[in-house]
């Protein structure tokens, strides 16, 4: 028996429908996993620091498809990585115009603000981040460092502990709050932190560099000095760490040895006008006066505008009786920064030993009005 020709007509319709379907779909699923296959080179090439490459990819997947947020993200990263900060803002912000409540869009945009010197504007972004994902442990470590910035040391201390208890842990998490720990003055705590980061990686010489400090402020010196000399095995090219150790050995008397580190650290650098000035000190302390003057005129040289390089300038000078010189670099000093009442009374001592009383009760007298005790005494032996 024949079938109706016409129903047999519209059978094969639905089939050709069916087919066509089944082939978008097979074509969307394809489509789908190429994109992904992109945004998985992209995202190896990010991590491989290869941002050029991973840019341009990226690039290339958004005018194929404008929509995809998580293209816009990666792009945003890879712009990070060039140091191209408003232009992966700009890419952060059309991620969030597709999904206003994505996490991973605030925190990188808070961490593009921080590196903009933006630290107000990326705790909001950090905020809303940890808001939508209240476990998100990179956030917190970049609203940690923002709310370090703007001096709110309470505040990076709870981000960077908050940090640590989610995890996953690792050296940099205590390293970061090791460092706010020290600011605080818990130098003990940060001592702790400092050596469970040592334990992670053995190989970082500023975690040994920063422990030593954190010892020579709890006035450990030997464990200060143990730390530098493991700092600068690792790291025999910074003239910082040697630096460190002479302010250690220094405090454990060692003249010799603290000299030796100040000149190998000045011949790294020899532009740090503090290292003159911090060898200028010891040789003073050494009454090598003469070489004392030589170093704090080269600090000077390089920071005209610190007065206490005048200041300690002055008493070398003093020491030599070129009290002419010792004057000079006071008033040089107090031209600067005129409300110091120690440079008053130290400048009013070399005016008095010049048998300049008159001039020398003036400044005893400015000295008083701004605090000193000694220079009240001074007044009452001095002038009439």
């Amino acid at each position: 028996m024949l079938r109706p020709f016409h129903k047999l007509l519209r059978s094969n319709e639905a089939m050709k429908r069916i087919f066509v379907l089944v082939l978008c779909g097979m074509a969307a699923s394809a489509l789908a996993q190429t994109i992904d296959q992109q945004l998985d080179v992209a995202k190896r090439k990010i991590a491989s620091l290869n941002f050029i490459e991973a840019k341009a990819d990226l690039t290339k997947v958004l005018e194929a498809n404008p929509k995809n947020k998580t293209a816009y993200i990666m792009r945003g990263r890879a712009k990070m990585g060039l140091r191209d900060f408003y232009g992966a803002i700009g890419d952060f912000n059309f991620a969030l115009d597709i999904d206003s409540t994505l996490a991973e869009a605030f925190n990188y945009r808070g961490e593009a603000k921080v590196n903009l010197g933006d630290d107000e504007g990326a705790i909001v972004d950090l905020d809303k981040a940890i808001r939508f994902n209240a476990k998100y442990t990179e956030a917190y470590t970049n609203r940690g460092f923002a709310k370090y910035n703007i001096e709110d040391l309470q505040g990076a201390y709870f981000d960077f502990s908050k940090a640590l208890e989610l995890g996953p842990i690792d050296d940099d998490k205590y390293f970061n709050r090791g460092i706010v720990k020290s600011e605080l003055g818990e130098y003990i705590s940060a001592i702790d932190d400092y050596t469970k980061a040592i334990d992670i990686d053995k190989n970082d010489a500023n975690l040994y560099n920063y422990r030593g400090v954190a010892f020579y402020n709890t006035s450990n010196f030997d464990k200060a000095i143990a730390d530098y000399d493991q700092a600068i095995k690792i790291d025999p090219k910074d003239p910082l760490k040697y630096e460190n150790r002479a302010l250690a050995k220094t405090a454990k008397e060692d003249l010799k040895g603290a000299l030796e580190d100040y000149n190998k650290s000045l011949e790294l650098d020899n532009d740090d006008p503090e290292t003159f000035n911090l060898r200028g000190v010891l040789k003073h302390t050494m009454q090598d006066y003469d070489g004392a003057i030589t170093d704090y005129t080269k600090a000077i040289e390089l920071d005209s505008d610190n007065p206490t390089y005048y200041d300690n300038r002055a008493l070398s000078k003093t020491q030599k009786e070129d009290y002419a010189g010792a004057v000079e670099d006071y008033t040089a000093s107090i031209d600067i920064y005129p409300n110091d009442a120690e440079t008053y009374y130290q400048r009013a001592l070399v005016k008095i030993a010049m048998s300049n009383n008159y001039d020398g009760c003036l400044d005893f007298k400015r000295a008083e009005e701004l605090g000193s005790a000694e220079a009240k005494a001074a007044i009452k032996k001095n002038c009439k």
